[in-house]
């Protein structure tokens, strides 16, 4: 379907990658990856059309659609979120505006015999036969779908797109595309910005409905369920690989150990050529021997192993003060913005279980907004737990009332000698922006990890000389948040709060941190709709939603199995 041939991207004097050549067909679901700065935002773009190659060309059929998500995009205000989703249909609009225009002309005309009105003739036939061809009758219905499945409630349908975070505009954009029902679908980290419930409905929605895909994605669950291919972009170099992501590490391991066998066998043999050339380079009998081998090895093409990060870190946070054995106890707590009613609604339950999955917060006639009511929870000295839920339920919320960053009803309380240590978006404009990356780490750093400042820079992608010498004030947003998160590691806390601490973390980091976080010998409570992440690190799961925070005693696997949200059937149903 689209065929990329002899691709080579070179900029400032580096090579990203060099003549690469692979075929898109049709229901290919294709992961792309490799480490941070390889090249694949930069090839999905080229795919795209939006960036061109310095040579080589992408090709594909007229007709062929193609649609793109990327990473960060600028989106304009003035539609309702409804009408917004709704210019997936705008072409299609287009075209029937046109088919109109054409019979007009049919009709008004009376050169029935010329060349033009055949002309007119054939092109109206071939625009109507495409057009009615797809069937717009449900197109509203399918809007709705598409925005309930990503998260939206019914209410934020008619609300303008200027009232929503880049986050949630994002969702919208993606219900967009996927409404366009594209040929090939063009996916640049498309979870970040959703929780596990819309994951999952992507997930299910990919699998059974789309045609080709490929997606970068740092979602590790989310790529094994959803892709049947890898292609991995390493050292200017693709390798594709006709299995998902969790097969693909296995026959890379292979790779990389076969390489490094002939790359030891090919050293071996240089060096014993060198040897024999300097043994004989004087003997006037081994002298064409001599000159023989010394061509051999100019012309000889030395094997390159994969690129691959052997540091194999294991970060340890410093042993936790004791804390009391409850380091949290709630009684009681909720939260409301604004005035409520005199009286409330009649009829109105606390806790109504059987409300909508999809039901806004209750709004009253002054402003009125509950987030949450009467939560009870006491959180154990060691318990390492899970805020889950959508977006807009008070995850974030609840744990600003821990921190005593907002007030709250009920009654919250924090154990004998609680120290926090919290981690959340904001926390990246918090940092010391006149310091470089390795001054703001260097000056937390105690004991003997001052000797793994640089492996632990090198970890979190700030590996390179240039990168730990970058003053905070020219850090992207994305490596803010990442040196955030390095300097809480090294901070002596017992009750660490992590509100999505994996947004801009790539695998191998995620799997760095996982494990740093259960060797944590304190009590950890981490916002997240990362499930490869969460799964073996907690064992309490918090659901929030309907104004409710209910406690799950097990896993998110065991949780998610509990709630059935496996499908969008199983959603529907509920």
């Amino acid at each position: 379907m689209i065929s990329v041939d002899g691709l080579t991207v070179e900029f400032g004097g580096t090579t990203l990658f060099s003549d690469i050549s692979f075929q898109i067909n049709e229901k290919d679901r294709i992961a792309l990856m490799g480490k941070n700065g390889a090249g694949k935002s930069t090839l999905l773009k080229i795919l795209a059309g939006v960036r061109q190659p310095t040579r080589g060309k992408v090709t594909a059929p007229k007709d062929c659609v193609v649609a793109y998500l990327p990473q960060h995009l600028m989106t304009e205000d003035g539609r309702t979120v409804f009408e917004e989703a709704s210019l997936a249909f705008a072409h299609l609009h287009a075209m029937e505006a046109e088919i109109n225009e054409l019979n007009h002309q049919l009709e008004t005309r009376t050169d029935y015999e010329s060349d033009e009105y055949m002309a007119l003739i054939e092109k109206v036939s071939a625009l109507s036969e495409k057009f009615y061809a797809i069937d717009l009758t449900h197109f509203e219905e399918d809007v709705e779908k598409a925005l309930l499945g990503l998260g939206f409630s019914r209410e934020d349908f008619s609300r303008p797109t200027s009232e929503f975070s880049g986050g949630w505009r994002m969702r919208i954009e993606l219900a967009k595309l996927l409404l366009r029902n594209p040929d090939v679908l063009l996916l640049d980290e498309p979870t970040n910005h959703l929780d596990i419930e819309s994951i999952q409905w992507l997930e299910e929605f990919l699998i059974s409905s789309a045609k080709a895909v490929i997606v970068i994605s740092h979602d590790r669950k989310f790529v094994d369920n959803i892709t049947t291919r890898t292609i991995e972009v390493t050292m200017g170099r693709i390798y594709d690989y006709k299995v998902n992501y969790s097969q693909y590490l296995i026959l890379r391991k292979e790779r990389r150990e076969q390489q490094q066998k002939q790359y030891e066998e090919q050293q071996k043999m240089i060096q014993e050529t060198k040897d024999f050339i300097e043994r004989f380079k004087g003997t006037y009998s081994k002298t064409l021997q001599v000159q023989s081998r010394v061509k051999m090895l100019e012309k000889l093409e030395i094997i390159e192993v994969d690129e691959e990060d052997t540091s194999a870190l294991r970060l340890k946070f410093p042993p936790s003060p004791r804390s009391g054995n409850y380091p949290v106890i709630m009684e009681g707590v909720g939260k409301t913005y604004g005035t409520a009613p005199s009286t409330p609604p009649e009829g109105e339950l606390i806790n109504n279980s059987s409300a909508s999955a999809h039901s806004s917060p209750s709004v009253g006639a002054r402003g009125f907004h509950t987030v949450f009511r009467n939560v009870n929870l006491t959180i154990e000295r060691g318990d390492k737990v899970a805020f889950v839920g959508k977006n807009g339920e008070g995850k974030s919320t609840l744990v600003k009332c821990i921190m005593n960053q907002l007030e709250h009803e009920g009654t919250l309380t924090l154990g004998h000698n609680v120290q926090i240590g919290y981690f959340a978006q904001n926390q990246a404009s918090l940092l010391d922006e006149n310091l470089t990356v390795f001054q703001t780490i260097d000056d937390v750093a105690k004991g003997e990890i001052r000797n793994k400042i640089r492996d632990l820079l090198g970890a979190f992608m700030f590996g390179s000389p240039e990168a730990s010498m970058k003053k905070v004030k020219v850090l992207s947003g994305g490596e803010r948040t990442r040196l955030a998160m390095i300097k809480l590691l090294l901070e002596p806390v017992n009750l660490l709060i992590l509100d999505e601490p994996t947004n801009h973390l790539d695998m191998k980091t995620k799997d760095i941190l996982k494990q740093a976080l259960m060797d944590f010998d304190g009590t950890l409570i981490v916002v997240s709709h990362d499930r490869d992440f969460l799964d073996g690190l907690v064992t309490k799961v918090y659901e929030f939603g309907n104004q409710r925070v209910r406690e799950h005693l097990c896993g998110i696997y065991e949780f998610l199995e509990t709630k059935k949200l496996e499908s969008l059937q199983e959603l529907e149903r509920k």
